[in-house]
């Protein structure tokens, strides 16, 4: 089909079509005719999907998949310059990141791979990868300098055949040379296809049609390829023809081929079936040489002799042959009825000369229709008949070769007689049958065989004429949104004359394995686009909408191709582009000034644009035009709607959640704008008018949306390759303006904004004033005065009216007041529209008649009872008005003194005065009781203002009184006076004398009283206070006296009563508690309930200080003594003072040296009291003093102990004649005053703790290690102390520890340390061990009395059960102390043995190990008396005495040197195999090569180290250089380590050593590579990598014995790389070979290791074996280099001869092997010798 003119698209379609070029079948398609290739196109004619209808097809929108969207990339900019050369940015823009991605040298990779060996594992994956990816980089560079130099061989041996062939040309052809292609070239014989296939790169066979021949054809004379006829010359030329020349029956091997005749049907040949003919006739022709130049080889008699005996037999069969049989037209031949005979020739002709013509070119059968061609075929089965017509005069046989496709099928020929002969000019018929399956072009051929030496061809073509679309080759389906979805029609019409069917597919679909498979009912889709119709049928003239739908996923253009298939076979490739864009819009134009926020103002968190309006009045309008562009292609539908905005406050740097962001709809907004919908046009500006019209009196706060509708969504990568993809669109806002507004009041001045009418004016006067009233607004103002009438009358004119903006009005105020006094109005003038009214405030002072008092107040004074006074007032009128006035007293002040008459009388009490006229006016007041008059006369005035007159006035009588009638006097005591206070106050204002008489009462015999003053004048209110001393001689409580007072005025005088109670001696005694001041005070008569206590948990040699506070509670002076009664210090402890140091005084003044002997003077004093040697001593500060009066002393007690225990004690107090005070003491003694330090002023303050025993660091498994400890005892007693050792244990289920003990648990040991036994005697048996008080026994316990009772009647513990918490396990295997048992006498010392054993540690502990332990002492007294003193001491012992406890500690750390090597970080060896042979290989081998590294040791630890070092073979120590006698002897056969033991090394803390570590490389160890894998001996392993480098590795480990039994491994390791061989292949073939000529081929041999290889070739035995040696090698021996890093292996090429003596199959075996024990490398050969010239070299060279 083709395309046919450019037509006009219709208005349904969105786009237009366009005509392309012709559409011409696919060179694919057209090659296609074979049976099983055919049927898909079957499939295409009658497939069912043809019959779809279009109306009712349905749109899968959301089943099409769309590609992801490409991640965008960086581009560079274009160059400034339009001169520079730079086009980076255009090589970035077309490959992207293949330009622009770093490149990773040469140089980089390398260093990277040699530097490897990090921790990291991605860094070493990704070294790895980079090695693999250089490896294969080198090796597919290895492989194209290996194709290129085999095409540049190829191509130099086909232009060295061919320039022989044009010198051969040029020798046998005298015509002059013309430069065009002379001979075929054989390129395509000196190529490998195969390698050039392998590697995909073309090769000549694909483009050379023509079958490969068996076998190479005879070389003989050939016609140049420009001495040929063309086609066309073959047309046009006539042939050369020499009539006078005789006809020739046969051939000539000269003859040209340019002299050949033609039937006039051939005249019709297409030249691809001439091509078809030549090359069939050369495949069945390969067999007959035509270079018979051999045959001259022979002897010219022998030659001559054999011709003659040719021509002979040739004469004997010579008879008369059958007319058909000859070529026609020729003398024996049939006459050909199309061309006249030929003329005979003379005798002798044929001979002499040549035929200038073949006489077998004259046709035999001739053709009717020379063509067979079928048209308008659509049915299965189409027939017709083609006629063979004989046109010679004898009768012919024929043959018909029926067509070789099967779409043509030839039936039985029809002759006109019997046995298949055609008489001359009849014909015969043969029926071609054509069964197309499909609509497109056949093309076959018929040959009919006849004796003519040139087949006759027949062609069979089927044409069809093609159906002409209207179709455009590109779709252009415009621009659409990403994720968007966009249908474009095209008009498609079939303007040729036949009716077509159309498939539509993808192009990679193409060609489809059935059409079934492709056709799909709705849209063919090839993301991003889709098309439908897939299937459509036209006919002429007819025409369908194709519909193109265009997804885009990904920005930028798309563009994809599809193939569009006619049932005729014809396709044409659509190719579908479009445009995906993203929505842009872009707000280029606000109009006004430029809007910003104000700093910390909260804004809309999405909003991309701000715009603020001015602030407006109501009702007004304000408007901006904005410009928004449409950055796309595409129309957008929109709508405007405004939302609430999203305020939040943020901190810098924070971002807003998506959470938070709301969306509510502003319904009482004030912005609008225009439109507020449409479509924007395509890559077009927009104006839009966006307004502020407020409607109420506030801020107004929006967001401007803009929304376009129904844009879709982006497909994202995983939904793009998921199988059901969603297509959804929705709405999306793409733009957020806010916006604000405010709303501000209208601007209304007045001027001026408050009237004050100044000064005062009568009532009743109208006073006028003027203001303005300004319109600042930007809008005019309606406006309406109000009016005030209720007391005063104020109006406005005019009072209502218009005032425009910026403009003012003048106004008039009438006020006209109707009330007197000040008065203060705001005046109301409402605006339209706002919503406060405008306030005029006025303030106007109005008045009426003044009068006024000539005095401010009355004062009467101070007046007795009963008494009258009278004042005069004068009241003036100031004003013009006459005055009508009224006086009286306040009726709030009656009502406060609840008095119904008023005491005053006025005269007169009211009148009238004239203007400018005055009055007098008379008060007179009557004091009728005692009262403080404060009262108020009121002055009412009718239209003025009231005025008032205070008025005061006392009235009082005489009064005095005491404060307190009744005194009772406290703390009195016998005999000493005591004073009171006493108060003496005057209730009036009036003067009044007193008088104090004497004391009255029954008891006023044995008290005296005194009164200071005793008498005097009070004044007006005045309070005296009067001193009262009372002294009581009695201890009877005094209750019966009374002292009188006479006061003048007053008729009864004043009565004080005096009471008390008398008391004699009291004393307080108080202890304080735990070094506190708080103490408990108890009275004498209850001394039992005092308790001193020093502490229950005193530590030794510890001052403990208590005080004793004795508080005289009565002013009695008394004498007091304190005493101890047994464990009291001597009086002079505290004299004896410490003699001082000598020493200079400056140093007696520093800070240590004070502290020091403030320490020394503390113990000196301790020493003093327990210098009695009873364990404890209490010591009173001051023994006996005088008390004072009300004194309250304090006396501090210090007690001290030197041994541990319980201690009661009494402190008797004596205090004056009161009865003696028994204060119980107890004082509770912990510690223990055995200690490895000894006890000085130095340790007096510390806490008692031993030191921890440490026993350094030791060797696992050492000797013991003894430490000699001192114990010191600072106490008077001597003391047992019983040993045992325990190791810590931390277990939860282990928490107390039950001890049950029969008997003492620690009795007497001797020096043995056996058990003594003692007498069960009652005196004896408790003397041994004191109970526990946690001990469970079925006895009570004797508890000590205060008696002294002794305790040897207790009854006797056979069995003590003891309960303890857990801490340790008893073990003597760590530590131990010896003795167990030992006394340390009072105030001595003893010493006792600790060990500690290290122990042996495990193989898998590296570091040191500590050993924890301690060991207890439990203590015990041995004498009964100091053990427990009844009533004053009790001391526990054994489990209830706190063990005396020691830590031990010790560190346990395996032997263990540190090993450093010399270089790298382990001891290994790397040699090659190649080592052993010198750089002169004549000199032999090395025997054995030592390679030695230093090793040295160092002893890290504080211990020294005794060890011994063994190693075995091939590794060897030494020391210092030399080898020293504790190397290794060396490898039993069995492969076992024998290893012997030298000297024995030391090494000391932080020393070092240094040895000598050796490998030892021989030819012994190289000859265990050839060991099978289950006879390896230890330590050896063969490796070899996937590049095929090998190498064995020796390991061994170097064994540092020590002396505690204990070994230190230092692993040695050798890697000797070993050559590997190997052969490019394992046999060579030579086939047949000419005998005598010799044929080499070369063999490559490798060296895949990196060691040299010393290599020789080894002939086998070949059969057979009696003729010389028919296989050479060369070079037989050499040396191979080692192979390089991470390069190819080096290589050496072998030349491999064979010359074959005889006509026999050579068979023989190479082995290439090795010096150094390498694995041999075979290689077979194989040729046989061939006296056939064909496999003789033309080159006749090796």
């Amino acid at each position: 089909m083709e395309t046919g003119k450019r037509e006009r698209q219709s208005a349904e379609s969105g786009s237009y079509a366009f005509a392309g070029a012709t559409w011409t079948p696919s060179p694919r398609l057209a090659r296609i005719r074979s049976p099983s290739q055919s049927t898909w196109l079957s499939s295409l004619a009658y497939s069912e999907s043809f019959h779809h209808g279009f109306g009712g097809r349905r749109r899968f929108v959301a089943q099409l998949s769309l590609p992801p969207l490409p991640e965008p990339q960086l581009l560079r900019l274009r160059p400034t310059s339009l001169r520079t050369q730079d086009i980076s940015y255009l090589l970035t823009g077309v490959f992207r990141n293949l330009y622009t991605a770093e490149v990773i040298g040469e140089e980089v990779s390398s260093n990277l791979i040699k530097a490897r060996g990090s921790e990291d594992a991605r860094h070493e994956e990704f070294v790895d990868q980079l090695q693999q990816i250089r490896e294969l980089y080198k090796q597919r560079l290895d492989e194209v300098e290996m194709l290129e130099r085999h095409i540049i061989q190829a191509r130099a041996r086909a232009l060295a055949e061919k320039e022989r062939a044009m010198h051969q040309a040029k020798v046998q052809f005298l015509e002059p040379f013309i430069k065009m292609p002379p001979v075929k070239t054989i390129f395509r014989w000196c190529v490998d296809n195969e390698l050039l296939r392998k590697h995909h790169l073309i090769c000549p066979n694909d483009y050379y049609s023509d079958t490969v021949p068996f076998c190479s054809a005879p070389k003989g004379v050939s016609v140049p390829g420009y001495s040929k006829p063309t086609f066309s010359s073959e047309k046009r030329s006539i042939p050369k023809k020499e009539l006078t020349k005789k006809p020739a029956c046969r051939k000539m091997s000269s003859q040209s081929a340019e002299e050949t005749d033609y039937t006039m049907d051939s005249l019709t040949w297409d030249s691809s079936f001439k091509a078809k003919l030549r090359s069939r006739a050369a495949i069945k022709k390969t067999g007959l040489p035509k270079n018979k130049n051999w045959m001259n080889h022979l002897r010219v008699p022998q030659r001559q002799l054999e011709r003659l005996q040719l021509a002979r037999m040739e004469s004997r069969n010579r008879f008369l042959r059958n007319p058909r049989f000859f070529p026609p037209n020729t003398p024996l031949g049939g006459k050909s009825l199309l061309f006249p005979p030929k003329k005979p020739a003379r005798i002798g002709a044929f001979q002499d000369g040549e035929l200038e013509e073949s006489c077998a070119d004259t046709p035999v059968f001739l053709a009717k229709p020379s063509i067979g061609f079928f048209t308008d075929y659509i049915g299965p089965v189409y027939e017709m008949v083609i006629s063979l017509q004989n046109t010679t005069s004898t009768s012919r046989h024929l043959r018909v070769l029926p067509p070789s496709t099967p779409y043509f099928a030839l039936g039985l020929g029809m002759f006109p007689g019997e046995g298949g002969m055609v008489a001359p000019g009849m014909t015969c018929q043969y029926i071609v049958q054509f069964f197309p399956d499909c609509l497109g072009d056949f093309d076959d051929f018929i040959l009919v065989e006849t004796q003519s030496a040139h087949t006759l061809l027949i062609p069979l073509q089927a044409r069809r004429p093609p159906p002409v679309l209207t179709l455009s080759p590109v779709l252009d389906c415009g621009y659409c949104l990403i994720g968007g979805m966009k249908i474009t029609r095209f008009i498609c019409k079939n303007v040729g004359f036949s009716v077509g069917k159309f498939c539509i597919m993808p192009k990679k679909s193409w060609p489809p394995p059935s059409f079934r498979a492709v056709v799909t009912i709705g849209f063919v889709e090839q993301p991003p686009f889709g098309i439908l119709p897939s299937v459509f049928e036209l006919v002429p003239g007819q025409a369908v909408f194709v519909e193109v739908l265009f997804l885009p996923t990904s920005l930028g253009k798309a563009e994809q191709t599809f193939v569009i298939v006619c049932d005729n076979c014809q396709i044409k490739e659509l190719v579908t582009t479009g445009v995906g864009q993203l929505v842009a819009l872009d707000l280029i134009y606000i109009s006004g000034e430029k809007s910003q926020p104000e700093p910390g103002e909260l804004t809309d968190l999405t909003a991309q644009y701000f715009i603020r309006f001015e602030p407006e009045n109501l009702q007004s309008t304000a408007s901006k035009l904005l410009i928004i562009r449409n950055a796309t292609h595409v129309e957008l539908a929109f709508h405007w709607q405004i939302m609430k905005p999203n305020l939040q406050s943020l901190m810098p740097g924070e971002t807003y959640s998506t959470d938070s962001i709301k969306y509510h709809p502003d319904r009482e907004t004030a912005f609008c704008i225009t439109p507020k919908m449409g479509v924007l046009s395509p890559h077009t500006d927009h104006e839009f008018i966006l307004s502020f019209s407020p409607q109420e009196p506030r801020d107004f706060h929006s967001v401007l949306q803009m929304v376009l509708e129904e844009v879709p969504e982006p497909v994202s990568l995983d939904l793009e390759n998921s199988k059901d993809p969603s297509y959804c669109m929705d709405d999306v806002i793409v733009l957020e303006i806010e916006v604000k507004g405010s709303v501000e009041p209208f601007q209304v001045l007045l001027e001026p904004y408050a009237l004050i009418i100044p000064g005062e004016n009568y009532i009743g006067i109208n006073v006028k004033k003027n203001f303005k009233m300004w319109n600042n607004s930007k809008s005019t103002i309606r406006y309406t005065w109000g009016k005030i009438s209720d007391c005063h009358i104020i109006e406005v004119e005019p009072c209502t009216g218009t005032i425009e903006p910026s403009e003012v009005e003048d106004f008039e105020l009438n006020f006209t007041g109707g009330v007197p006094g000040p008065t203060s109005q705001n005046l109301l003038c409402e605006i339209k529209d706002s919503p406060t009214p405008v306030v005029l405030h006025i303030e106007a002072a109005f008045k009426g008649p003044a009068l006024v008092i000539d005095v401010s107040a009355l004062q009467f004074g101070l007046l007795r009872l009963g008494q009258k006074a009278t004042k005069f007032i004068q009241i003036r009128n100031l004003s013009q008005l006459p005055a009508t006035w009224a006086m009286k007293e306040s009726q709030v002040s009656l009502q406060e003194r609840q008095e119904g008459v008023s005491p005053f009388d006025i005269e007169p009490s009211s009148g009238q005065v004239q203007p400018l006229g005055e009055c007098r006016v008379s008060i007179t007041l009557e004091a009728r009781h005692c009262q403080r008059l404060q009262t108020v006369l009121e002055l009412e005035v009718v239209d003025g203002a009231w005025s008032h007159l205070p008025v005061y006035a006392e009235v009082q009588e005489p009064y005095v009184y005491l404060q307190s009638s009744q005194v009772e006097v406290p703390n009195l005591y016998l005999g000493v006076p005591t004073k009171m206070a006493i108060t003496l106050i005057n209730g009036t204002l009036l003067p009044t004398r007193f008088h104090w008489g004497k004391l009255l009462g029954l008891q006023a015999d044995v008290c005296t009283v005194k009164v200071s003053p005793r008498r005097g004048t009070l004044g007006p209110s005045e309070e005296r206070q009067l001193s009262l001393e009372l002294t009581a001689h009695t201890l009877e409580a005094v209750t019966d006296l009374a002292l009188p007072c006479d006061v003048s005025g007053m008729r009864e005088p004043l009565v004080l009563g005096i009471s008390g109670k008398p008391r004699g001696l009291q004393v307080a005694i108080g202890v304080s508690k735990e070094d506190s001041d708080d103490s408990t005070e108890l009275w004498p008569g209850h001394p039992e309930t005092l308790h001193l206590d020093f502490g229950s948990a005193v530590p030794l040699w510890t001052r403990v200080n208590r005080r004793l506070f004795l508080t005289n509670c009565s002013p009695i002076q008394t004498p007091f003594t304190l005493e101890f009664e047994y464990f009291g210090s001597p009086v002079n402890s505290l004299s004896q003072k410490p003699s001082p140091p000598d020493m200079p005084p400056a140093l007696l003044k520093t800070a240590r040296m004070r502290e020091l002997l403030a320490k020394r003077e503390q113990w000196e004093f301790m020493e003093s009291m327990l210098s009695h040697g009873k364990g404890a001593a209490f010591f009173p500060h001051l023994s006996q003093g005088v008390l004072g009066a009300h004194q309250k002393l304090s006396i501090d007690l210090t007690a001290c102990a030197n041994m541990w225990g319980e201690y009661w004690d009494s402190l008797i107090c004596t205090v004056g004649g009161l009865p003696p005070a028994v204060i119980p003491v107890r004082m509770a003694v912990v510690g223990c005053p055995i200690s490895s330090q000894r006890t000085t002023y130095y340790t007096t303050d510390q806490t008692q703790r031993e030191p921890i025993i440490r026993f350094g660091t030791r060797v696992s498994g050492g000797d013991p290690v003894t430490r000699i400890l001192r114990l010191n005892n600072s106490s008077p007693c001597d003391i047992r102390l019983d040993w045992e050792t325990y190791t810590p244990e931390d277990r939860e289920d282990r928490l107390l520890e039950l001890l049950v003990f029969y008997g003492p648990p620690f009795p007497l040991r001797d020096h043995a340390g056996n058990d003594l036994l003692y007498p069960e005697t009652p005196e004896s048996s408790g003397s041994f061990w004191s109970p526990s008080p946690s001990e469970s026994e079925s006895s009570r316990e004797a508890t000590p009395s205060a008696e002294g009772s002794s305790s040897a009647g207790a009854p006797q513990k056979i069995i003590s059960v003891i309960l303890r918490g857990h801490e340790g396990v008893p073990s003597d295997h760590l530590f131990s102390i010896s003795p167990k048992q030992v006394v340390v006498p009072a105030g001595g010392n003893s010493t006792i043995h600790i060990s500690f054993t290290p122990v042996v540690l495990g193989p898998g502990v590296l570091h040191k190990v500590e050993c924890v332990g301690y060991a207890l002492g439990f203590l015990s007294l041995d004498d009964e008396v100091e053990r427990e003193l009844p009533g004053r001491r009790r001391r526990l012992q054994d489990f209830a005495m706190g063990p005396m406890r020691l830590d031990l500690h010790g560190y346990v750390r395996p032997a263990q040197l540190s090993v450093d090597w010399d270089y790298g970080g382990s001891m290994v060896f790397r040699q090659q195999a190649s080592d052993l042979i010198p750089e002169q290989p004549c000199a032999g081998v090395l025997s054995e090569l030592v390679t030695t590294r230093h090793l040295k040791l160092t002893n890290t630890t504080e211990i020294p180290h005794y060890f011994w070092l063994l190693v075995s073979k091939p590794f060897s120590i030494s020391q210092d250089g030399a080898s020293r006698s504790h190397r290794a002897l060396g490898w039993k056969q069995e492969g076992e380590e024998i290893a012997a033991r030298g000297k024995q090394l030391v090494l000391h803390p932080q020393e070092n050593m240094l040895v000598n570590v050796s490998f030892s490389l021989s030819l012994e160890l190289l000859s265990y590579q050839k060991l099978p894998a289950d006879q390896m001996l230890p330590g050896v392993d063969i490796q070899q990598s996937p590049s095929g480098e090998k190498q064995m590795v020796f390991t061994q480990n170097l064994l540092l014995e020590y002396s505690n039994q204990t070994s230190q491994v230092v692993p040695l390791r050798a890697v000797v790389a070993v050559p590997e061989l190997q052969l490019s292949t394992s046999w060579v073939d030579f086939g047949p070979c000419f005998v005598n000529q010799g044929r080499a081929r070369e063999v490559y041999l490798m060296n895949l290791s990196g060691c040299r290889s010393y290599w020789a070739v080894l002939t086998g035995q070949q059969e057979p074996d009696r003729d010389p040696v028919a296989f050479k090698v060369s070079p037989s021996s050499g040396l191979l280099e080692a192979r390089p890093v991470n390069a190819p292996p080096t290589s050496v090429t072998l030349q491999v001869s064979f010359t074959a003596r005889s006509c026999e199959l050579y068979e023989s075996t190479l082995v290439v092997e090795g010096v150094l024990g390498e694995k041999p490398c075979t290689l077979r050969l194989r040729g046989r010798g061939s006296y056939d010239e064909r496999h003789a070299s033309p080159q006749h060279q090796l």
